[in-house]
This record gives structure tokens, sequence and C-alpha cells, in this order.
């Protein structure tokens, strides 16, 4: 466990209806909402949170499942997915509605809005929260949606492979919202990431059109990057922080995302 990392955050918790989850919040300027991958908040995720203070935002950054500051490790993996699995918050097979956690999240969101004014907050999901930025999407004032490899629902079968982890209902709202020039959204996955198929964005591509903006990098064998079959986290523990290579490109896609839809709007 590494505590030091999180030590200039302020460590609270919020609650909604019954919920309550510990929470780290730091920066100034429009809101952030980061919500983390599976482990849980482990060093690359808070590493990205530093980036998005040092650009002059306001982090809020829940802790989902496991332990904050606590190290990667194969076993912590196992151990933080099992915990979700069979969580009451989280429906990780559920293609046509999205987890119970999101109506929580919906609350921070608002709140973090309330305290932070401006047109609007961003946010990004990744690996088992990936999706949740759509879920989101139903508040107006959610401006900035980055889903990075969303994982949810688990893809098992054809139909959980284009799945979008939100109800037909909100869908309609995400719809309305992205059209004539509305609100964009960009996504991030590695080309073969078996947790983050291909049809994900595919379907991206068709409820959304021009609004989803797909970055995909190449993870197949013998690819120019030299990207393992296995990447999977492209802002995190998977991104190889130097000029040209393509994580690094996307990261920075992400960090001028944000620059547009919540500075210079």
């Amino acid at each position: 466990m590494n505590e030091n990392l999180l030590r200039d955050y302020e460590k609270t918790t919020f609650a909604h209806e019954g919920l309550t989850r510990p929470l780290y919040k730091r920066g100034s300027g429009p809101g952030i909402l980061v919500m983390h991958e599976i482990p849980g908040i482990y060093p690359p995720v808070i590493e990205f949170a530093d980036r998005l203070v040092a650009a002059g935002y306001r982090v809020y950054m829940p802790e989902l499942v496991g332990q904050a500051g606590r190290e990667f490790s194969n076993g912590y993996l196992i151990q933080s997915m099992a915990r979700a699995c069979i969580a009451k918050e989280f429906h990780v097979l559920a293609s046509r509605g999205s987890s119970p956690i999101t109506t929580w999240l919906r609350a921070l969101a608002r709140n973090a809005h309330a305290e932070c004014g401006g047109p609007g907050i961003g946010c990004i999901g990744m690996c088992l929260t990936g999706n949740f930025g759509l879920a989101l999407m139903v508040d107006e004032f959610v401006m900035a949606p980055v889903l990075s490899q969303p994982s949810l629902p688990f893809p098992l079968g054809a139909e959980r492979k284009r799945a979008l982890h939100v109800s037909d209902e909100d869908l309609e709202v995400i719809r309305e919202r992205t059209r004539d020039g509305g609100c964009p959204v960009l996504g991030l996955r590695f080309t073969g990431d078996p947790l983050c198929p291909p049809e994900r964005f595919e379907r991206l591509r068709a409820e959304l059109g021009d609004a989803f903006e797909g970055i995909e990098i190449d993870s197949s064998k013998g690819n120019a990057a030299g990207i393992g079959p296995m990447a999977h986290s492209v802002v995190t523990k998977d991104l190889v922080d130097e000029e040209g290579h393509p994580t690094r490109a996307a990261l920075d896609r992400v960090m001028s995302f944000f620059e547009e839809r919540l500075k210079q709007a």
C-alpha cells in the first residue's frame, strides 16, 4: 500500500440513497469524475488523475472497489474482479441496463458540478466503469464523456459484444444529446482486447454517428509499436509515456478533448 500517492488528495465520503463510498478530491477548475478500473485506485490511475489536476481540473475520484493506493498484482486483480461480479452495485452481464452504481455516480456528478460551477463537467470510465460515461450523459451538465476500454457487459455471446450497458430509454436520450453538434463521446480501446471487442465500437458508431470518436490502437501480432497482445488499459497501466507512441497520442487526445469541451467551450 502506497498511501503517499494520495497525500495531496482530500479524502472524504459521498453518500446517496443509503450508499456511502470513499471519495478523493483534488485540484481546481472544471470538474472531472475519474471512475477507476479494476483492481481499484492503484498507482497508474492516481498518476492519470494527477495529470488532470496539473492541467487545471478538479478531480473527483470515488473508490468503487479495491483499496486506494495498493499496488497492482494479478492476485489483487482477481480479488477485485470477483468482488465486483457479486456486488449488487454492478450488473456485469446487463446488456440493456446500467449498473445500479451509476445512480450513485450521477448524484456525485451533480455534486461535483454544483461545487465547481461552469457549464458542465467531464468524466472518464475505465474497464468495468468504461461505459458508465454513457449513463451519466443522461444529465446535460456532463459535457465530456470518455469511455476507456469499456468492458461491460462482459462480452459473452454476440449480443453482449455489441451491447452498451444502458437502457433503451437512456440510449435515446444519449442519441438526442449527440445530435446536431451536441455532446460528443470519445472512446479508446486496443484492437486485440477481448474485454472490449470491436463490435462495441461499431455499435457506438452506428448509434451516435459522427458524434462518436473512436481511437483503436493496434495491438495485433507484430504491430509497429510493439504493444503486447494482452494490452487493455489505454491511459494507465499500458500507457507508454513517450512522444509518438500511440498510447501517448491517445492520452493527448483525452486531454485535448477535455480542454475543448470544458474550457474552450
